[in-house]
């Protein structure tokens, strides 16, 4: 059968709303290269502001309602971090777990994929593989839904997603080996991380000029990003040197990390979510890229962040944590700079060596 035939099903539980949200556009990325040749439909939660349906290019994206409108917001944004931010919000989580169900079970009945590609293992890989009735699951895997949620029944259910998959994606080697570890079989999976649109970032950049001394962090303000590590690297450094840290992004630890840089002053500038060609600018304009991802708590941490490669793309100087997958993509000492994850005195020597 010619590609253009085969349909192809995408199932998530994050995706953008508009182009400027916020929202990691990588598994809208991802769908729109598959689209260029495969008839794709995208299938997510709806979030405040989208449309139940729409074409985005090649894409037919689709939303199913899983709650009243007026307070239908656990897929706005990551859901593990919805639900520690707002308790009550957990009375959304059967809702869309039976909702999600229903839907993908009737796209796959009217739309008759012949793949299904299954974002994040929980709760879309233990969905998928209930309602995929026969049709091939190719499952991906990003990283928080393989690092975090160890408990026993957490565990038991990554195993039975993973059973029977077609084909497993991560985005490292370590979670590779933890996938075999949960009993997939052993070479399952494949280590796939997520690219970027290149040309469409160094087009963004035409004519932008570098700022001396200009850092920049780009991802949500989160724990596991580690930018609170950051701001206490930043204070260890010799005022006399010039450096200024412009931070992309939003998330629920935003109004600590604000006060965290008061005493650093202006040098330090919150600029919120920024669209794509905004962001590719911010790179354009930056010397430094700082990745400083520790392991959060609940056992969360980066797979590969899609802003190491499209740093790299803009040619920015890399600091790092050395965490699987970044040290997989780094070689320190020649492609860029590692520390060790949480480290601030590392972490400071680090930029230090390249601001001077």
């Amino acid at each position: 059968m010619p590609p253009e035939e085969l349909r192809l099903l995408v199932i998530a539980s994050t995706y953008p709303a508009n182009a400027g949200d916020g929202t990691p556009g990588f598994v809208r990325d991802l769908a729109a290269g598959e689209a260029r040749h495969l008839t794709t439909v995208v299938l997510v939660p709806r979030v405040p502001g989208a449309p139940s349906a729409e074409r985005d290019g090649a894409l037919e994206v689709r939303r199913f309602r899983y709650f009243p409108s007026r307070w239908e917001d656990l897929a706005e944004g990551a859901i593990l971090e919805n639900l520690r931010r707002r308790p009550s919000r957990w009375l959304q989580v059967i809702p869309f777990l039976i909702c999600q169900a229903i839907a993908v079970r009737r796209m796959i009945r009217r739309f008759q994929p012949h793949v299904l590609h299954v974002h994040w293992l929980l709760p879309q890989g233990v969905i998928a593989r209930l309602v995929a009735n026969g049709t091939p699951r190719l499952l991906t895997l990003h990283g928080g839904d393989l690092y975090a949620l160890n408990g026993r029944l957490p565990r038991m259910l990554k195993r039975w997603a993973l059973r029977d998959a077609s084909a497993i994606t991560v985005m490292n080697a370590d979670m590779r080996q933890r996938v075999d570890e949960l009993g997939s079989g052993s070479g399952t999976a494949r280590v796939l991380p997520m690219g970027a649109a290149v040309a469409d970032l160094r087009a963004a950049m035409a004519g932008v000029e570098r700022v001396r001394g200009r850092l920049l962090f780009a991802g949500r303000l989160v724990e596991k990003k580690g930018v609170a590590v950051l701001l206490r690297a930043l204070a260890k450094l010799d005022p006399e040197v010039p450096w200024s840290l412009e931070v992309v992004g939003d998330g629920p630890l935003r109004g600590g990390l604000e006060a965290a840089s008061a005493p650093l002053g202006d040098r330090v500038r919150f600029r919120g979510t920024l669209d794509r060609e905004r962001l590719a600018k911010a790179m354009a304009a930056s010397e430094i890229i700082v990745l400083p991802s520790v392991p959060a708590a609940s056992g969360d941490q980066d797979g590969r962040p899609v802003v190491l490669v499209e740093g790299m793309a803009a040619g920015c100087a890399i600091v790092a944590s050395r965490l699987p997958g970044l040290d997989e993509a780094i070689v320190d000492e020649v492609n860029g700079l590692l520390v060790p994850p949480g480290d601030a005195d590392a972490l400071a020597v680090a930029i230090s060596r390249l601001l001077l």
